[in-house]
Order: structure tokens, then sequence, then C-alpha cells
């Protein structure tokens, strides 16, 4: 299944009640099942990653000058519940949310990173990160629930989120004074060990830390201060791990253990239970992402070439959250998205959900929308681009490995 980060799946099933996730999160709707919203991305069941889903199409039709559909962009600011937090999916989003409505971090921080970028979202966008703010551990991480022991994942996400509406991560300090990145440092395994550089998932019930490529290519990029969208970085030395509890140090030991795997193979193979050795399609694209962002290009071209000739048929099967990853690692090697191997990836993209407005390769609109009476009024600011900017980039993946 295409999961962006399959820990932080595996977490949501479990607080809404232990799903079997593969059978019922993979599969279409059942026909009794009501049905979906004509303005969302994907047709898998968007129980656990509709907003998810939703927002990596918007993030990644913005980021190559597409102007998503007005009902696609007001569907998700929609889903918002009124204390500023997402859930995974809410079917019904007139209804208030109440004490049952299984908010989350990753969710919510994933749309702000869509709405932010979109613009005209501020008051939305505003409150969520008010919210993320007010469930930051002590640690100065985030769990993928309000309270949640940190994880890697979540906290890289979130990272992305504040980066987007102009915060500053290492500025936001929890109450014991701790930043998000005194939260990754805790999850980067020390250089004089196995997997030195990575960064593990969450500690285990020993406080052991273990190597998780999804969790490493995610962190890497949050402690560059970067979102799903990124550029590549300047370019940098020979990928080394180096002992310092720096953001800058962790992040290049994270891109260092990323760039000595994808030596072995040119992807990243899956964690999931009974996959051993199989690729990690969405794993592989995002240390594609973390590796350019961090100056690394010469050890993303490998990975890059890779997906270019073998991830046509994942995508196709994971559905939106799959091409917008591949999208964002297009964008981050400064490759042309429409031309991925045989592929284009924006008009796929564009086909699994409503016509976008306009398919422009390099104009980015906002998109603004306001609710009067009932009654959505929209309209566009148009924005000049800055000369020289290429197409629009990611994350993560920050995979965190969501349904399609």
């Amino acid at each position: 299944m295409n999961v962006r980060r399959t820990a932080a799946v595996l977490a949501a099933i479990a607080v809404l009640g232990g799903a079997s996730a593969p059978a019922a999160s993979a599969a279409s709707p059942s026909p009794s099942a009501p049905p979906l919203p004509a303005a969302l991305y994907g047709t898998a069941d968007p129980t656990y990653d509709g907003v998810w889903r939703q927002s990596l199409a918007l993030l990644a039709q913005h980021t190559v000058g597409v102007r998503p559909a007005v009902k696609a962009v007001d569907w998700l600011a929609g889903q918002q519940c009124a204390n500023g937090a997402f859930a995974a999916y809410r079917a019904d989003p007139k209804a208030d949310c109440d004490a049952k409505t299984q908010v989350d971090t990753n969710s919510t921080a994933a749309a702000v990173q869509a709405l932010a970028a979109l613009g005209g979202h501020d008051a939305q966008t505003g409150k969520a990160v008010e919210w993320l703010k007010s469930v930051q551990n002590e640690d100065g991480g985030w769990g993928f629930t309000a309270g949640g022991a940190s994880d890697t994942n979540s906290t890289s996400t979130v990272v992305g989120a504040l980066a987007a509406v102009g915060a500053k991560p290492q500025e936001t300090k929890s109450a014991k004074g701790h930043s998000p990145y005194d939260a990754l440092t805790k999850l980067s395994l020390p250089c004089d060990g196995k997997d030195g550089g990575a960064f593990a998932y969450q500690p285990d019930k020993k406080g052991a830390l273990a190597a998780n490529a999804d969790a490493t290519a995610a962190g890497a990029l949050a402690a560059l201060g970067k979102g799903f969208v990124s550029g590549p970085g300047k370019t940098a030395g020979t990928p080394t791990c180096t002992d310092a509890d720096t953001a800058t140090a962790i992040a290049h030991n994270g891109t260092a253990y990323l760039a000595g795997a994808l030596e072995k193979t040119p992807y990243l193979k899956s964690a999931m239970p009974g996959a051993t050795s199989q690729p990690d399609y969405g794993n592989t694209a995002d240390a594609v992402v973390a590796l350019a962002a961090a100056g690394l290009s010469s050890a993303a071209e490998g990975p890059l070439a890779w997906l270019e000739k073998n991830a046509a048929d994942w995508a196709e099967k994971s559905g939106p959250a799959g091409y917008a990853q591949l999208v964002f690692a297009a964008h981050a090697t400064g490759t042309d998205p429409r031309a991925f191997g045989t592929v284009d990836l924006v008009d796929k993209l564009g086909a699994t959900g409503p016509a976008p407005q306009s398919a422009g390769k390099t104009a980015t609109d906002k998109v603004v929308s306001q609710t009067d009476s009932g009654n959505a009024v929209w309209w566009f600011v148009g924005v000049f681009l800055v000369a020289g900017i290429g197409i629009g980039f990611l994350l993560s993946g920050r995979n965190r490995k969501r349904q399609p």
C-alpha cells in the first residue's frame, strides 16, 4: 500500500480502533459506503489519509504551476475543526468536531503546508499552527496525536508547517525550553555506532534507537528547516557522519546515512512486515529530496534514475500522494516532472482529482476562499515568479506513508 510513513499510519490505525490496515484502507470504498466527495483526490478509502493526500496533491500542483480546482482547495480548508486541527478525514465537515474526532498533527501540518503555499488562507493556517504549538511535547517534538510520544516523522512534518508560515522552528519551544531540533537530535543515532547518522522513528521500550530510512529522510529534511517543498541545496562535499548536535550536523549525518544505503542498491527497501528486500518507492523519492536539499545531487542521481525507470506502476496504484512524491523528487533535482522517464507526472496527478483551473508550467496563482452566508465567493490573485525560479518541489516527506 502507498503509505508515506508506515509507522505513522499504523499509529493512526491503532488510535482509530485497531482496524486491519492493508485490506481496509487500500481498497476502494464498498458499494454501501457514502460516495466520496467530488472535490477529493483519489478513489481509495480516505479514512486514514484524505487530508494528507489532498494536501500533497494540491501542493504538488502548485509546485509545478498548476492552479488547482477551487472546490478541491475549499474541501481541504473545510476539513479544519474549530480548534484549528485537522483529522485524517471528516465525511461530514459541516458537523462540529467533538471528542470522538481523531485530529492529528500530521494531517494538520500537511494541510498547513498546502494552504500556506496556495495563499489566501492565513486565518486557517494561523489557527492550525497555534494548535500545533499547543500540543508540542516537553522535549520539543510532536507525536502523531496530541500527547503522544515524539517521533521523527511527525516532528518533521510540523517543522515543515512552521517553515511554511514563516515561523522559525528553532524558536518554537516547549514549556521546558526545547525546540523541535532538540527532539530530532535525541532521535539521531551517534556516529560511533551501527547505522551512525540515521534517525529512528521513536526509541523502543528500553530507549534504544533503531535506524529507520523513512524517518531519516524526514528528519534530515526537517533539520535543514525544510518542508515538503524544497529546492536543491548548495553543493556539499562527500557525505560523512561527524559528531555534533547542531541541526545542520544531524541533517548532514542523516543524508550521509541515506547516501551510503543507496550505494548498495539504487532504492531503499520497505520496512513493512513481510516485504523483505522489496523496494520502497515513496521512501526512495523522499530520500532523493533530502539528498538534493542537502546539496548531495550526485548521490541523488542513481535513485532518481531508478525511480524514473521503475516508479510509474507504483505511482498509478498509489494515487495522488504517490504522484506528488515523485513530483517533489523531480523538482528537487531540477528534473522535468512532465517527462519523468516516459510519464507526465503532472497530467497523471491531475487525472486523480477534479480538473484544475489552469495547467500552466511556470505561473503560480493564489486561490482565496471566503464564505458569506454559506455561499462561497472566490477570487484569484496572480503572482509573478521571480526570474530563474524553477518548477516547485517537496518534502516527505516526508513520505509519511499514507493511503492514496
